[in-house]
């Protein structure tokens, strides 16, 4: 009867962490979007609440890790169940440095305020929103359904994220060359176009 109960504590442990994960993804997509959108609109206010956001994604960062090392250390899972748990504390990282990188977009946006950006790079900029926001939004599907044709699908995304981003870097030193933006400007513009392929 108590091995019965362990293992069901257990089961619903990794079904939290399952949630956790879904809800820090859902957290990221909102986020690069939300983040786009203040980079676009020059919105520095907006940009200061993004940054303040990142709390929220990495207390369940820290909480889903607690999860996984409550199962590792009372569970001792074996199998299926440790490679499982040993993916989602990796996708917890993963997660959370994405978070990191939409709030570094945000971070950049006061640094580039006054810019005005030509039409080729704002439709860069949210074309690789467009990409990032696909790909993550695969990714997570492939998780929690785990599915791996829909894994198998992320190689095509991630290349043309990369893509979009050569394009990106060509067109804003193309801009600097054409004095259209500062060196300065062209540096930060190029960070942040490292920040959405990463």
């Amino acid at each position: 009867m108590a091995q019965d109960e362990t293992r069901t504590g257990f089961r619903q442990l990794m079904e939290d962490v399952r949630t956790d994960l879904v809800h820090m993804g859902a957290l990221v997509i909102e986020g690069i979007s939300t983040v786009t959108q203040a980079l676009l609109a020059g919105d520095v206010i907006a940009a200061d609440k993004i940054v303040a956001a990142d709390d929220e994604l990495d207390l369940l960062s820290i909480e889903a890790e607690e999860k996984c090392v409550q199962m590792l250390a009372l569970q001792q899972p074996v199998a299926i169940d440790l490679r499982v748990i040993l993916t989602d504390l990796k996708m917890i990282a993963e997660i959370e440095r994405s978070g990191d990188l939409v709030t570094n977009i945000g971070k950049a946006i006061p640094r580039i305020r006054g810019v005005e950006l030509e039409p080729r790079l704002r439709g860069l900029l949210d074309r690789m929103r467009e990409q990032a926001v696909k790909l993550f939004g695969l990714a997570l599907d492939a998780y929690t359904e785990r599915d791996a044709g829909l894994a198998s699908a992320l190689g095509d995304l991630d290349d043309r994220l990369d893509e979009l981003h050569n394009d990106f870097i060509e067109t804003v030193f193309s801009s600097r060359s054409d004095r259209v933006i500062t060196t300065q400007q062209a540096v930060q513009l190029a960070v942040i176009g490292r920040f959405y392929e990463r």
